[in-house]
C-alpha cells in the first residue's frame, strides 16, 4: 500500500472508531445526518466487526459482516460498515460497491460521499472521484483540507490545472490567482511527476511575484532533478538574493556544484547552509562526499560520522563512510559499514 493510500486508510479508522461511540460534533455531522443515524442498526450489531479492524483483520471483520448480512437481510447502516471494511482492507472497487449502496440508503451521509469518492481516486479513477469530492467541498469548503487535497490532485490527474490550482488555493487559503496559487500548484505537479508544468506554473509564479520567497528555490530543485546544472545554480543564486538566510539553497547549490566538480565552492556553500542550521543531515552526508572527493578524508570521516550520530540508519552515510575507510586503507572498518549500508538497503527493499 502507497503512502498516500495508508494515510488515507488511517484518516478512515479514525471515522470508524467514531462510529462505536458518540459522534462529536463537526461541520460533517448536520443536524439532519444525526436525526437519521436514530434510524439506524444499533452500534452494538457492529461493535465484534470494528474491534476486527482496529485489530487490522480485515477478512475475519467481513465474514462477520457478510453473516449478519445474512441473518438480517437489509439491515440499515451494513453497507457502510461494509464499505469502510473493504476500504481499510485496500479493495476499493468493492468499497465503492457498499458505499453506493449505503448513499441510496442515506444520500446526504457526508462521510460515506467522501469515503466514495477516495476510493475512486485510490483505485485510478479520478474522474469519478471529482463530483463526489466536489459535494463535500460543496458542504463545508474551508473545513476539509483532506478533500480539497485529493480533489486538486484528481483534477492534475485528468489534466485540468486551472481547476487543481483553485483547489490548492482554497486549501492553503489564498486567491486562486496569486503567485502562491501557482507555486503551491507546481509543487504538487511536480509530486505527480507533471514536470513540464510544474516548470511552466513555477514561472508563472515568479511573473506575477518575481520577489516570492521559495519560487527560485523549487525552480533550481527541478532543474537540477532534470541535471540541468546550469540552470540550476542560476536558480539558486536568484533565490539567495532574495532570501540570504535560507539553509537550504546553500546546501543545494553546493550540491549543484559538486556536480561539475567545483568542491571548493560546494564545500565553502555546505559550511554556510550548517551554520544557519545544525539540524539536517543532508548538508553533513555532502560534505562528507566532498571532503572524499578532495582528498581530505579525516575531514570526510568526521562529517559522516557526525550525520550517522544524527541518523544512524541511513544507508547512503555508511555506503560514503566505507568508501572513505577503504580509501585510507581501513578495510576492516570499510567493510563494517559497507555491510552495515547492504543490511539497511536490504531492509527497507523488504518494507516496501
Amino acid at each position: 500500500m502507497n503512502r498516500m493510500a495508508w494515510i488515507l486508510v488511517l484518516v478512515w479508522a479514525a471515522w470508524v472508531s467514531g462510529w462505536a461511540q458518540s459522534p462529536p460534533a463537526s461541520p460533517a455531522r448536520t443536524a439532519s445526518g444525526l436525526a437519521q443515524s436514530a434510524s439506524l442498526a444499533s452500534d452494538s450489531d457492529f461493535t465484534e466487526a470494528r474491534q476486527l479492524l482496529r485489530q487490522g483483520k480485515y477478512d475475519e471483520a467481513l465474514a462477520q459482516l457478510s453473516s449478519l448480512a445474512a441473518k438480517q437481510p437489509g439491515l440499515k447502516g451494513l453497507s457502510k460498515e461494509l464499505g469502510a471494511a473493504y476500504y481499510q482492507k485496500g479493495d476499493y472497487v468493492k468499497a465503492i460497491d457498499a458505499f453506493k449502496q449505503a448513499l441510496a440508503e442515506d444520500p446526504q451521509n457526508q462521510e460515506v460521499v467522501q469515503l466514495e469518492g477516495l476510493s475512486y481516486y485510490l483505485s485510478g479513477r479520478p474522474g469519478e472521484a471529482i463530483p463526489l469530492l466536489e459535494r463535500v467541498q460543496a458542504w463545508y469548503p474551508s473545513a476539509n483540507v483532506d478533500a480539497s487535497y485529493i480533489l486538486g490532485l484528481c483534477y492534475i490527474q485528468t489534466k485540468d490545472y486551472p481547476l487543481a490550482r483553485k483547489a490548492f488555493a482554497r486549501m492553503f487559503d489564498v486567491p486562486p490567482d496569486s503567485a502562491a496559487s501557482y507555486l503551491f500548484t507546481a509543487r504538487m505537479l511536480l509530486r505527480q511527476e507533471f514536470d513540464p508544468i510544474a516548470e511552466e506554473y513555477a514561472q508563472k509564479a515568479i511573473a506575477i511575484d518575481p520577489k516570492l520567497p521559495l519560487a527560485h528555490f523549487f525552480l533550481g530543485e527541478l532543474h537540477l532533478y532534470k541535471s540541468r546544472v546550469p540552470d540550476a545554480i542560476n536558480d539558486f543564486q536568484q533565490e539567495l538574493a532574495l532570501n540570504p538566510g535560507h539553509a537550504p539553497t546553500y546546501y543545494k547549490l553546493a550540491d549543484a556544484y559538486s556536480r561539475i566538480q567545483k568542491f571548493d565552492d560546494a564545500e565553502r556553500l555546505l559550511q554556510r547552509s550548517i551554520w544557519l542550521d545544525a539540524t539536517s543531515t543532508g548538508p553533513y552526508i555532502l560534505m562528507g562526499k566532498v571532503l572524499q572527493k578532495k582528498g581530505e578524508a579525516e575531514l570526510a570521516v568526521r562529517a559522516l560520522q557526525h550525520a550517522l550520530s544524527m541518523d544512524p540508519n541511513n544507508s547512503v552515510t555508511h555506503h560514503l563512510l566505507g568508501q572513505v575507510y577503504r580509501d585510507m586503507g581501513k578495510n576492516e572498518e570499510a567493510e563494517r559499514e559497507l555491510k552495515i549500508a547492504q543490511q539497511l538497503q536490504e531492509s527497507s527493499s523488504a518494507e516496501r
